[in-house]
């Protein structure tokens, strides 16, 4: 269209002041769909992360904090659960699996957990994703280590290779043990789930790590080596927490119910989804302030659109008579100003577009290593589209101020003889 070729021309006649309006429009786009790509991804691997377990029993506290520290690995247990416990709730008659996890160490700032062979068969990420070795096996000896696959990539671990656990989870322990050194079995492949991030061993070798310790420290002159300690019943007396899964759905509130009512000790069992769900429903109010600070900043962007066109309104008079001159309508002039102003939104929209898959193809290696988020790369979502038609609308409403205002001033030139 000849108005739409002509804005094009005008916007190139201003590039300097109409390219710092376009990066302000282009950034806060970016800005806005990146807070919803992260929101939405983060929400996606979040639910990814565990799959048919149908409950996850711990010492009774939090649902959410229960399932961050056996999940997500974030946190700690208030206290744990008894080994009779455990098995007895195993063996209830609704119950097919059951799966114990052990935590309170780390190695180099990864958690270590202690489980068994069930784990790494019962466990399902993103919805019907098992878990499979990229080299070696499970377990076979008490001190025998499966790493995730971050763990062993950023370690530069290999099989056969020698690992030491620190005492406690925190990212610096003063205390290792080193008596008891653990060998690499096995490497997961990749999950994109905190199981890339987590170093696996046997309950039993949780166990015997522990076995010449007492309230949290080494039992002066009853140090235990590695070959003494297999010796022993390595049988765990507590456990952190454990995951169930049932022979039917239909029976997970039933056993819940049950488990929640248990009288040997306070117990908590949760179903995955709803804490999960509970967990967002904690969460929406931040959400809901990136929200609004990220729309405020597309508006500012606009308002500097708005601004730029305005500004130029008393400048671009002259332009205004010539185009009226050559037989230009005021109308003419209205949708002029109106394309100019949908020409940058649009521009800006897709420049934002296009910064945002940058900053993700930069950002997303760093992402995935920090802070265990894959953040895929793919089309957008519809409700991006959704997104990026609100902002061309709102830039041809916020073109509509300097255009009526030009069609205004045409009009008084077009009628006024100018001597």
């Amino acid at each position: 269209m000849p108005i739409v070729r002509l804005a094009l021309q005008s916007v190139l006649n201003r590039r300097v002041t109409a390219g710092l309006t376009l990066l302000a429009i282009a950034l806060s786009v970016a800005m806005l769909l990146g807070v919803e790509k992260v929101r939405r991804d983060a929400r996606g691997a979040f639910a990814n992360t565990i799959s048919g377990t149908d409950l996850i029993v711990g010492a009774r506290s939090g649902a959410i904090q229960l399932l961050l520290y056996s999940v997500f690995r974030i946190g700690n247990a208030t206290s744990n659960i008894s080994w009779e416990s455990y098995r007895d709730i195993a063996g209830f008659p609704r119950v097919r699996w059951t799966v114990p996890i052990s935590l309170g160490d780390s190695h180099r700032g990864f958690r270590v957990m202690g489980t068994s062979q069930a784990y790494f068969e019962h466990y399902r990420y993103a919805r019907t994703e098992s878990l499979a070795f990229a080299a070696g096996a499970g377990f076979d000896d008490v001190f025998d280590a499966v790493l995730g696959a971050e763990v062993a990539e950023r370690l530069g671990y290999a099989l056969g290779d020698e690992l030491i656990v620190s005492h406690g989870a925190g990212d610096v322990s003063f205390v290792d043990h080193d008596d008891k050194p653990f060998r690499v079995a096995g490497i997961l492949a990749p999950t994109g789930t905190p199981v890339d991030r987590t170093v696996h061993v046997s309950v039993e070798g949780f166990t015997a790590m522990h076995v010449d310790w007492r309230a949290g420290a080494p039992v002066p002159g009853a140090a235990v080596t590695a070959d003494e300690a297999r010796a022993m019943d390595l049988t765990p007396k507590t456990i952190t927490a454990f995951l169930v899964g049932l022979d039917s759905r239909i029976a997970i509130f039933g056993v819940q119910r049950r488990i929640n009512e248990y009288r040997e000790e306070p117990l908590l069992a949760i179903i995955p989804g709803v804490a999960l769900q509970e967990l967002w429903d904690l969460m929406s109010v931040a959400e809901n302030v990136l929200r609004v600070v990220s729309s405020m900043v597309v508006v500012t962007g606009l308002l500097g659109m708005l601004t730029v066109i305005l500004s130029s309104l008393e400048a671009r008079r002259r332009e205004m008579a010539v185009l009226r001159s050559v037989g230009a309508r005021p109308l003419h002039v209205f949708a002029l100003f109106m394309s100019e102003a949908g020409v940058l939104a649009l521009l800006g929209a897709a420049a934002g577009v296009a910064l945002l898959y940058v900053a993700v193809l930069i950002g997303q290696p760093v992402v995935a290593r920090e802070y265990g988020l894959h953040v895929p790369i793919g089309m957008p979502a519809p409700a991006d589209w959704w997104i990026i038609a609100a902002v061309v609308l709102a830039g041809l409403v916020a073109g509509g101020v300097p255009a009526i205002r030009a069609y205004r001033l045409s009009l008084a030139d077009g009628l006024s003889m100018r001597i």
